[in-house]
């Protein structure tokens, strides 16, 4: 059975668009600098599905993701001229881990931060925790598919 998670990322740096165009709409999760959710990275397995979610602007869940590549190594993180470096990295010792996703899914419509907050069933998810900031978190399949089902009532109602 797989496991959810919410991927969030800010839409100026990458967004669902940038995703969209990649090659085979997939692309590597890198440039993760924090060690819970690097430790997230690393428990996600091949088939997970995560939620692609937009910070800071219109913040909101946009879409479903599938990892397709389990946690390896994030290059960027030994790399001088990535905005990501971090010089205790190295190829020995990495530290710092990322995955590849693929879009399965862009919502009909976004699920704003406002309506989730307003939804009883999300109640206790992660991100709305007073002072939750990762960017890699789970989610709860009753969640998971609580978002998924507002994300996609646009498309019902058209």
């Amino acid at each position: 059975m797989p496991r959810h998670w919410l991927l969030k990322t800010e839409p100026g740096c990458f967004s669902l668009d940038d995703l969209a165009a990649a090659p085979g709409r997939t692309t590597g999760w890198d440039g993760v600098r924090n060690f819970q959710a690097r430790n997230f990275l690393r428990e996600m397995a091949l088939g997970d599905l995560a939620l692609f979610y937009h910070s800071v602007t219109n913040p909101g869940a946009v879409g479903i993701v599938s990892v397709v590549r389990e946690a390896y190594p994030d290059a960027t993180a030994q790399d001088p001229q990535s905005g990501h470096y971090d010089p205790r990295a190295t190829a020995e010792k990495p530290l710092w881990f990322m995955v590849d996703v693929r879009l399965d899914e862009r919502f009909a419509a976004p699920v704003p931060l406002a309506a989730m907050r307003r939804e009883p069933g999300l109640a206790g998810m992660e991100l709305l925790r007073k002072g939750s900031r990762l960017s890699v978190m789970p989610v709860g399949p009753e969640e998971f598919a609580l978002v998924c089902r507002l994300g996609r009532q646009a498309a019902q109602k058209a």
